[in-house]
């Protein structure tokens, strides 16, 4: 290891000048260089989609025991799931996507220490951001009914989202924590983790909706344990892990500073994210000023559960793509690129007919009505139409990203 990598300083650039200067990205790339470049996306982005699957799962649970209480439950907890992932939890997945980058990069350009630091004002600034999210979602209902949505469905969309508030805080810190770790290609421990979360969750969201009768706050506050469950799984294996000797060293004074360097990445992050949600959460307001809202908005809130299942998997391709570039290996970094692009299109291709082969009976995961499930298999085309361009956007906004923040720093 050269001297340039002991002596970094917190602020120093991420990507070597050198090889940028006289390695200009190749353009063509032989069949070996192209299949190991394959397998090396997928052994990192296999587990780091399942890992995405099951943290969304823990709401698409509660969605489904609540639909199992009747269309004003499952109408009600969707509108505020989504009402919350607009306002909330999309804010802070795309924000806590930007710490993907920076410790990607550091982890390329061997600054290992710099992963801990920028943890640290991540799990900071998303903490902090979570007063504000907290104080919107405690009058979401008074929020429906001024936009003149049925006032039953909006009273219990407040109900729902209140008891969410608690899962507003471990949310944020896990998304820290998934970042910090994926971007060491330390997956498998997140596969775990999760997978035991999501195992857990069923059991208490069941306990919660069934067992004790609490409906609809049992499900959301079921939510908040999984999820505070997750991240002090991943902190006791942060802590105590030979893994994460290097990269975590401890709370320090240099994390609480410069958090504006993060916030400069982290907002316009964050609003990539957040403006493909709020343009669905106008599609969520909508079917409530119909004749039948109870109708729509079930057929709606199915329909965004699953495209918010669908999108997180393109959403955890680009990692590699941060990492070559920290390394300073620009055409290793546009070789990963393309091939993030290539499995974007064959995944976003696959699930779409999918989802079209199986539309008739999709529906009943969510709900035992009849009139909903056939309502879905009818607009089931056009959703899967939907799922593809929006799986193709996230992999190219999210590797433009990358490639603007490496000029950036290289500059």
């Amino acid at each position: 290891m050269d001297q340039q990598h002991f002596n970094c300083s917190p602020e120093s650039p991420l990507i070597p000048n050198s090889e940028n200067a006289t390695h200009p990205a190749k353009k063509c790339y032989d069949k070996a260089q192209i299949i190991n470049g394959l397998k090396k996306q997928l052994s990192l982005a296999g587990p780091l989609v399942l890992v995405s699957f099951l943290q969304y799962s823990l709401q698409m649970i509660s969605v489904m025991f609540v639909g199992r209480l009747g269309e004003l439950s499952l109408s009600s907890s969707s509108m505020a799931t989504s009402f919350a992932g607009v306002t909330g939890f999309g804010f802070k997945l795309g924000m806590g996507s930007a710490l993907e980058t920076f410790c990607g990069q550091a982890y390329g350009a061997q600054q290992y220490h710099m992963l801990g630091v920028h943890m640290q004002r991540a799990m900071q600034v998303l903490v902090l951001t979570s007063i504000p999210i907290s104080m919107i979602w405690a009058f979401t209902g008074q929020i429906f009914i001024s936009l003149k949505q049925d006032p039953q469905i909006s009273i219990h969309s407040g109900i729902y989202a209140r008891w969410l508030v608690p899962a507003i805080v471990p949310y944020g810190l896990l998304q820290c924590q998934l970042r910090f770790l994926q971007t060491q290609n330390i997956v498998w421990p997140l596969v775990l983790s999760t997978g035991i979360t999501s195992l857990v969750h069923l059991l208490i969201c069941w306990t919660f909706i069934f067992g004790f009768g609490f409906g609809n706050e049992g499900a959301a506050l079921s939510i908040a344990i999984s999820y505070w469950t997750n991240v002090h799984i991943l902190a006791i294996y942060i802590k105590f892990s030979p893994t994460c000797q290097n990269t975590w060293t401890g709370f320090s004074r240099a994390g609480t500073k410069n958090l504006l360097n993060f916030l400069k990445l982290g907002i316009p992050s964050a609003l990539m994210v957040c403006l493909e949600f709020w343009s669905y959460e106008f599609l969520v307001i909508m079917p409530g000023l119909l004749p039948n809202p109870k109708l729509e908005l079930s057929m709606m809130s199915i329909s965004l559960n699953t495209s918010s299942l669908v999108f997180r998997i393109p959403f955890g391709l680009g990692t590699r793509v941060s990492n070559e570039l920290g390394a300073g290996r620009p055409h290793a970094a546009h070789l990963a690129v393309q091939i993030v692009i290539f499995l974007a299109l064959t995944e976003s291709l696959s699930l779409s007919l999918l989802l079209v082969a199986v539309r008739d009976v999709w529906g009943f995961l969510y709900t035992n009505e009849k009139e909903v499930v056939r309502y879905l298999a009818s607009v089931a085309p056009v959703l899967a139409l939907s799922n593809f361009m929006d799986g193709i956007q996230t992999v190219l906004s999210g590797s433009t990203l990358e490639k603007l923040f490496g000029h950036f720093m290289s500059g």
